[in-house]
């Protein structure tokens, strides 16, 4: 009760405030890093602390590349700056369903965002804690120098919990198949850990209390080191717990010290019950600990294996949907084979490994030498294996707390031998998830928040056919090596996926790529790679550009059509009609030759026209004047270009809602103001995806509800 409580007042004390605004920054002020930061291109970005005690996010961008060289062989934990910067705001989300800065911060305990303009060093301050994180950034370093490369991202990621060079590819395959959390330190690491010292210990002669009074000191070293996880921390803190009071002669069953360890946490750090690491960590802990009695039913340990999994992972699965909209069917069978692999296999290997760097870096060497190619073996096999991904979206509420319901009656009916129950009371929650996107009748219109480039969402009723019209995508501009982020920042994986995903769109039905420019297309292979798709339309010619190829190369690995359209092509799809009006040859130009689509149902019409600009517009007028006058929905041309929405066009189209597809503050300068005056003056509404966030129209007979992320409005 005590852990309920606390848990659900924290949550929603944090859930029903805003972020609290940090206390006005004077002209220079000191900060004190803290251990948790990364440094990536040109930037150095992680937390440091005021004076009076404040925590803030603080990124300072980097003036040359030897600067950055000395910062990345600098431990900055515990050092003190006296530094000049201004607060800034943390983005929006691009939706509801993309990463948001601010809770981020909340969950840190941080109050704000400081930007450095310049700042001086004053002094390095040594504690206990800098001294570890100091340890850690030199075994991190030592790691890199004396691991065989591919073998160094596995290796820094088991032993000191730092995931930063993890590959994304090999990443997203973990994912699929549902073992990403082995390369987490969990209670599991530790526990190994922990008998492996004891046992060492043991061995060489030192009595079972002493030995329990070194992990005791030990553990938490050991806590600091591998990076701090809430995972680390819950492990430590009951191992910590339980060895302390059987130390003391007084007992103290393992749920106890469980939700002492999750109570002392979160009134320690209340804002890590927003993390999502915490939240999985204590509850698969919980499973674990309240199902031994089924644990205890099965007859091997093959079964018991399966039983371990299935109990853990399906505790699990409504907490999984909310954060990340999709679960690994295949980590039911999986985990039964990769968490003994990596636990008593892999985890030892790197234990050795890394003391032997120490000792001899020859033998290591050998011993490297015959694991490498095993462990390349895995990774290729792990590339290989089939998955299974369940995609439902995020479900609501209290289709979660249903679902977690669910199982814990499910686990009731194991316990008393009743399978089929077990079986049917699962399954009802979880056919209601899947099928609740299903169940809407109104057609919705979402023009994301892409940044500067175009991608909207269009779904029919009942999800009759979903069709996305362009990807997104970054116009990339040459620069020097050391400034290039270790990431590429990708608009399809980490704004459209998360978007199609959370909604629970598993397949779009006609993918549209209006034109050949990277703000269009360059997300569309990231889209192909996590969601199905039945068919692709271009414009004639456009293949043949050099940013079509990856699109190109990913449709044909999947076996997905690429058609070339122009117009006259209709289709009809229950109450909606879909028109390409433009263009009328197969020779591309460029802008003008975007494919241009209007749709129809009942008295709304709606134009959709790509990057179209002056005579794109002007032929329009001539072929199909009457047809596109007085349109409900217009989603500008070219971003709000002053080459786009020419005034006789706006004149005759006279949209009840314009939509420009715009970055906030964009180099570009768009929209343009002479454009959104053309609208203004004709009292024509508009809005902006960069100042408006991602825009959701929804067409209910005759009613209109238009939503965008920063606010509301009903028509």
């Amino acid at each position: 009760m005590i852990v309920l409580t606390i848990g659900l007042l924290s949550y929603i004390f944090f859930a029903t405030i805003q972020l609290v605004q940090p206390s006005p920054l004077p002209s220079s002020f000191p900060l004190t890093w803290s251990n948790d930061y990364k440094i990536s291109g040109q930037k150095l970005r992680g937390f440091a602390i005021t004076t009076n005690g404040q925590k803030l996010y603080v990124v300072y961008t980097f003036s040359s590349e030897q600067e950055k060289i000395n910062y990345e062989h600098t431990s900055m934990a515990g050092m003190t700056y006296l530094a000049k910067g201004e607060l800034v705001s943390p983005s929006p989300s691009a939706h509801d369903y993309a990463f948001s800065m601010s809770n981020y911060l909340t969950s840190k305990g941080a109050t704000g965002i400081v930007e450095i303009t310049s700042w001086t060093f004053i002094e390095k301050r040594n504690s206990p804690i800098i001294f570890l994180a100091k340890l850690r950034q030199q075994m991190k370093k030592h790691i890199e120098m004396t691991f065989p490369q591919p073998l160094v991202a596995e290796a820094q990621a088991l032993l000191i919990g730092e995931q930063d060079q993890m590959d994304n590819e090999l990443q997203r395959a973990y994912q699929k198949l549902g073992i990403t959390h082995l390369f987490a330190i969990s209670g599991l690491h530790v526990a190994l850990v922990s008998w492996l010292f004891i046992e060492g210990l043991l061995r060489i002669g030192i009595r079972k209390e002493m030995a329990t009074i070194a992990l005791v000191i030990l553990l938490p070293i050991y806590g600091v080191i591998a990076g701090g996880a809430p995972s680390v921390w819950r492990a430590v803190s009951v191992v910590e717990l339980m060895m302390l009071l059987r130390y003391l002669k007084w007992t103290l069953s393992i749920d106890d010290a469980l939700a002492i360890s999750f109570a002392g946490f979160v009134l320690l750090e209340p804002g890590v019950i927003f993390q999502i690491g915490f939240q999985l960590s204590y509850l698969a802990a919980a499973s674990l600990v309240y199902s031994s009695y089924i644990f205890t039913q099965t007859s091997n340990w093959l079964s018991r294996s399966f039983f371990v999994t299935f109990v853990c992972q399906l505790l699990v699965y409504p907490l999984l949907l909310h954060h990340f909209y999709e679960l690994s069917i295949s980590s039911f069978f999986v985990n039964i084979i990769f968490v003994p692999l990596f636990s008593f296999v892999i985890l030892p290997f790197n234990i050795v490994a890394l003391a032997l760097t120490y000792i001899s870096l020859p033998l290591a060497n050998l011993l490297f030498a015959g694991y490498e190619p095993l462990r390349n073996g895995l990774t290729n096999v792990i590339y290989a294996l089939p998955f299974q991904l369940w995609s439902p979206g995020k479900p609501s509420v209290w289709l979660c707390c249903l679902a977690m319901l669910s199982v814990l009656t499910c686990f009731y009916f194991l316990e008393t031998k009743r399978f089929k129950n077990a079986i049917l009371v699962l399954l009802f929650p979880a056919i209601c998830i899947h099928l609740s996107p299903m169940l809407y009748s109104d057609t919705k219109i979402t023009f994301l928040n892409v940044g500067q480039g175009d991608c909207t969402v269009i779904e029919l009723p009942f999800r009759e056919a979903v069709y996305v019209i362009d990807a997104g995508g970054l116009l990339r501009f040459e620069q020097e090596q050391w400034k290039k982020a270790n990431k590429d920042y990708e608009v399809g994986k980490q704004i459209v996926v998360p978007f199609l995903k959370g909604k629970g769109i598993r397949t779009i039905d006609i993918f549209i790529v209006t034109h050949a420019d990277a703000d269009h297309v360059e997300g569309a292979e990231e889209i192909l790679q996590e969601i199905g798709m039945k068919e692709i339309h271009v414009t004639p010619g456009s293949l043949k550009q050099p940013i079509m190829r990856d699109l190109l190369r990913e449709a044909q690995k999947h076996n997905v059509p690429i058609k070339e359209k122009m117009k006259g092509t209709i289709w009809q799809k229950g109450e909606s009609s879909f028109y390409y009006l433009w263009p009328q040859d197969t020779h591309y130009e460029g802008n003008d030759d975007s494919l241009v689509l209007y749709m129809q149902q009942k008295a709304f019409k709606a134009l959709f026209t790509g990057d179209l600009e002056k005579y794109g517009e002007q032929q329009l007028m001539m072929y199909y004047g009457p047809l596109i006058a007085n349109l409900t929905l217009l989603k500008a041309g070219h971003h709000g270009s002053k080459t786009s929405s020419i005034e006789s066009f706006v004149e005759l189209v006279r949209p009840q809602f314009t939509v420009f597809s715009a970055g906030l503050q964009n180099r570009y300068g768009h929209p343009h103001e002479e454009v959104v005056e053309r609208f203004a003056n004709r009292n024509l509404a508009t809005w902006t995806t960069g100042v408006d966030g991602t825009i959701e129209i929804r067409i209910q007979g005759n009613r209109l509800t238009v939503k965008a992320k920063e606010k509301d409005l009903v028509q």
